[in-house]
């Protein structure tokens, strides 16, 4: 599989209809910690420190959060993912009720100004990055409103605090500034897990079909097994109508040609379960060359001569593993796409390691995504033809070589020679296939 067989992604939702990332529960649960560290606060700050400020209506504004909490409990919907509007709605409802909290508090006088962040930040996490934008425009806008009509900042009788003018812009252009770098951040961390995890599950079901394809031989042997006792019984009973059949019976033609076809479905079945017993180590194991050549063979004859050169300490049997046959053959892939004429592969073993490389004679990789390769999704290319990332494809084929043990090397080719050159490094021990 390369970066070309994965599906292209469906059409995007509409935002009515589209599903978020969280459940309502979380939201939920968000906002009872809001309740609570609200609830503290205002009451701390009127009987503890003995400030006066409308009490009432700060707890009517809690209140109701309070409310739209029982109500959404009471849909009992809370394990279900929230639609992206019902998760938009809800984080701007959370916004506007910060905003008439610190307009009865101060406005941007409040030093707790600073929790605008947190919805938007959440919103960047969960929701498409138009969705946050939305948001962060409201946010935008509950900054000024309370910039401008606000209660005085509440503080002790008898001593008054009076932001200057200049420094309520400094905090509201800080306001700003921490949204739109949170929320940037959070989406891009957000985004990058969940392009890493489609990836990954690119990667599963890739494995999936590879050790699929390397079960058929036992699933032969068995099947062999199972049908040899039927076929046998048919065989005999053909046997002997035929034996018994005049010369001049018209059937007897066809008796002797009902023998003749069961005894050679007999010699195959017979060599499929001779195959059984060998299946799980002769067909798990094979010189490094003939492994080579298997991960080669959809590729040749596409365009560029393809060469191995296989050379070590004495022979060596290699465990045949889906991984490194379906790696090397995504990475060979590559190779041959971008190689003007040759692309060579090279196999080196010693008493200790195992080393095979890939390299092709190409314009080599672009020296911008160089130090990106093994990303999932780097699929651009150069205009003018160098090599601009290896995709999807590339990831897959890094991770399962990674998987069995291997560790890549990926450059390109030291002057005069040009392309690219990949080369996978494992200890002997984990790739030899065990003595027979």
């Amino acid at each position: 599989m390369t970066a070309q067989d994965v599906r292209l992604p469906a059409p995007v939702p509409s935002f009515w209809t589209a599903q978020s990332r969280v459940r309502l529960r979380t939201l939920i649960l968000l906002r009872w910690l809001a309740v609570l560290g609200q609830t503290a606060a205002v009451v701390l700050v009127r009987y503890g420190l003995d400030v006066d400020f409308p009490l009432e209506w700060a707890l009517a504004a809690i209140g109701v959060s309070v409310a739209l909490n029982l109500g959404l409990i009471a849909l009992r919907r809370s394990q279900e993912l929230a639609k992206e509007w019902e998760a938009a709605a809800q984080l701007a409802y959370d916004s506007v009720q910060l905003a008439v909290l610190l307009a009865l508090t101060g406005g941007l006088q409040n030093p707790f100004v600073f929790l605008f962040v947190a919805p938007v930040a959440v919103s960047a996490t969960i929701l498409r990055p138009t969705v946050t934008a939305m948001l962060a425009a409201l946010t935008f806008v509950c900054v000024a409103a309370i910039s401008v009509w606000r209660l005085p900042l509440p503080w002790p009788e008898g001593a008054a605090f009076e932001v200057p003018q200049l420094y309520q812009f400094g905090i509201a252009a800080a306001v700003l500034v921490g949204l739109g770098f949170t929320s940037v951040y959070a989406w891009r961390v957000a985004a990058e897990e969940e392009r890493l995890n489609i990836a990954l599950a690119a990667v599963q079901a890739v494995l999936a079909r590879e050790q699929t394809l390397s079960a058929l031989g036992g699933l032969a042997a068995a099947a062999a097994h199972e049908l040899g006792t039927p076929l046998a019984t048919i065989h005999l009973v053909a046997k002997e109508m035929a034996r018994e059949a005049k010369p001049d019976d018209p059937r007897a033609e066809d008796l002797q040609l009902l023998v003749t076809q069961s005894e050679r479905c007999r010699a195959i079945l017979g060599q499929l379960s001779a195959m059984r017993d060998q299946g799980d180590v002769m067909v798990q194991r094979a010189p490094i060359r003939v492994l080579l050549e298997e991960a080669i063979g959809p590729h040749e004859g596409l365009g560029a001569e393809i060469h191995i050169d296989a050379q070590g300490d004495g022979p060596i049997d290699v465990r045949r593993m889906p991984e490194i046959v379906h790696a090397l053959g995504g990475i060979v892939e590559n190779a041959v796409g971008f190689a003007h004429s040759r692309v060579d592969i090279e196999a080196r073993w010693d008493a200790s390691s195992v080393e095979i490389t890939v390299r092709d004679d190409g314009p080599g990789f672009s020296s911008a995504i160089l130090g990106r390769l093994g990303e999932p999704y780097l699929t651009e290319r150069d205009r003018e033809g160098v090599a601009g990332g290896l995709g999807l494809g590339f990831f897959i084929s890094k991770t399962l070589l990674e998987r069995t043990g291997a560790t890549l090397e990926v450059r390109n080719r030291r002057p005069p020679n040009q392309g690219a050159m990949v080369k996978a490094r494992w200890q002997r021990t984990s790739i030899e296939a065990p003595s027979l």
